[in-house]
């Protein structure tokens, strides 16, 4: 039966949200350089001083018959920055390829992560100019700490890995993913299940939770209607948490 979530239910008083993730991808000109990127932190310095450049490498090999495989050089370079904040764990990714904003643990609530993210984009807009907003994504990564001893992890979560019967029914370490399209909405979520290493000072087993929802866009990047996604976008993650946790592990969260 499907759980449904509504704009009405509270949200928990300690969320188990590790990271919180706002991400818009989009269409630069040729012409936009680093030194136009590394311009973002000019207005938000004081909040993001701390600057770290953002590098991609890709390498491969290239496969022809009858032949040895040939390694493909490593290509790439800086492609963009993480802005960071010096105590409250944000941070904030000016790239070629779009715009990001990070919120680590403490994670307060949607109403403040949304208006710092749509604040940060739209000083994006007016320093990077870009041309498209190609997809939209929020990705929150819970790690919820489960109590040991357990009998089954199904008392806390039910989105879970099966053993087929006969088989020892104890797991050290699993990691589950799927993909579940919403197409309704035209979105799909990315739902990884795993668990952390147990901390032998600890009576705690960390299961990561990460749900990562995004939507492929063609829009101009001033159109409201990015922000109507993301709250759609935000409904489906919440979807997804609540239906997949049991109230005894939503005990975990007051």
């Amino acid at each position: 039966m499907e759980v449904m979530y509504t704009k009405k239910m509270k949200p928990f008083p300690n969320p188990p949200i590790r990271e919180a993730i706002f991400d818009i991808r989009v269409v630069l000109s040729l012409e936009v350089s680093l030194e136009n990127l590394a311009s973002y932190q000019e207005g938000i310095k004081e909040r993001f001083p701390i600057k770290e450049e953002r590098v991609n490498w890709e390498s491969g090999l290239q496969l022809k018959p009858g032949s040895v495989p040939e390694i493909i050089p490593p290509s790439g370079g800086a492609y963009g920055f993480f802005f960071r904040s010096e105590k409250e764990k944000k941070i904030v990714q000016a790239r070629r390829d779009g715009f990001t904003f990070n919120k680590l643990k403490p994670y307060e609530k949607w109403e403040v992560f949304f208006a710092e993210a749509r604040e940060l984009w739209q000083h994006y807009l007016e320093v990077v100019k870009p041309s498209q907003v190609t997809r939209v994504a929020l990705r929150y990564i819970n790690c919820i700490e489960i109590p040991l001893p357990i009998k089954e992890f199904k008392e806390y979560i039910l989105t879970i890995p099966e053993i087929a019967p006969g088989i020892p029914q104890s797991l050290n370490r699993f990691f589950m993913q799927l993909v579940i399209p919403k197409n309704e909405i035209e979105a799909i979520a990315n739902v990884t299940v795993t668990i952390d290493p147990v901390k032998p000072e600890k009576d705690i087993l960390p299961l990561i939770l990460d749900i990562d929802v995004f939507r492929n866009i063609a829009l101009p990047p001033s159109d409201p209607k990015i922000f109507e996604i993301m709250t759609e976008l935000r409904e489906y993650k919440n979807l997804i948490f609540v239906s997949s946790v049991t109230s005894k592990c939503k005990e975990l969260f007051k």
